[in-house]
């Protein structure tokens, strides 16, 4: 059974439709990447997802209960904006300890190893308005990940971060999904999209016009890789 379902969803900002009849199935252990170009409505098809942003029709449905009817699922869900909002007066110890709270979890073993993982250590105590934007970002990765939430949601995660800190947030990634966790992300670095994905979904105009493999995607489009295959499709309207 899919972990996540969006079922006929279509959201309107005024007059501007930003998604259009969107039906989508994401299963549990796969990572599924939402692709598209700027203005295509990923942000808003993943905010759709979390709770975060209404859909004006169509329902989003968790472990097959409509988030509508429940906020249970919310506990299970880790995210990673693209771009943190966290108070500026606040230390990343806070932000943590505050999360958990809505939560009702405590952080563990794992929290511990992430922090050591990420090296910050030295930082948790700072508040965040002091610390590098790199560092943000890094924050932004622990808050997501720290409770070991069952879905992963992240919204180019990469973004920001130092090439180390980029591999290790990627083989956190892998390594969640390698113990049955749901991921959903976006990103423009489509050889990391290549590595990482399972299934990718391409949005154009708020529509999902490929929903496919990446191998199924380059063996029709006979690219030798994914981000040549998107130029074709993008170009083409293949």
């Amino acid at each position: 059974m899919e972990k996540i379902k969006v079922k006929n969803l279509s959201k309107r900002f005024g007059k501007v439709t930003v998604l259009k009849n969107v039906n989508l199935e994401i299963k549990k252990g796969e990572i599924t990447a939402i692709l598209g170009p700027n203005a295509a409505g990923k942000t808003t098809l993943l905010k759709c997802i979390l709770g975060l942003v209404i859909p004006t029709e169509g329902e989003v449905y968790v472990d097959g209960k409509s988030i509508r009817e429940s906020e249970e699922y919310k506990a299970k869900v880790g995210y990673m904006p693209q771009e943190p909002s966290f108070p500026q007066n606040l230390t990343p110890k806070d932000v943590i300890s505050l999360v958990g709270k809505l939560k009702g979890k405590k952080t563990g073993e794992y929290y511990e190893y992430l922090v050591k993982l990420f090296k910050l250590s030295e930082h948790m105590e700072k508040p965040i308005g002091n610390l590098s934007g790199g560092t943000k970002q890094k924050v932004n990765a622990l808050v997501a990940l720290s409770f070991n939430p069952d879905i992963l949601i992240l919204d180019e995660p990469t973004v920001g971060l130092d090439p180390v800190a980029s591999t290790k947030m990627k083989m956190e990634i892998m390594r969640m999904k390698s113990n049955g966790k749901t991921i959903v992300l976006t990103s423009h670095i489509m050889s990391e999209v290549e590595a990482l994905a399972d299934r990718v979904v391409l949005l154009i105009d708020g529509v999902i016009r490929i929903n496919s493999t990446v191998e199924e995607i380059k063996r029709k489009t006979k690219s030798k890789n994914l981000e040549e295959a998107v130029a074709k499709i993008l170009e083409e309207g293949m």
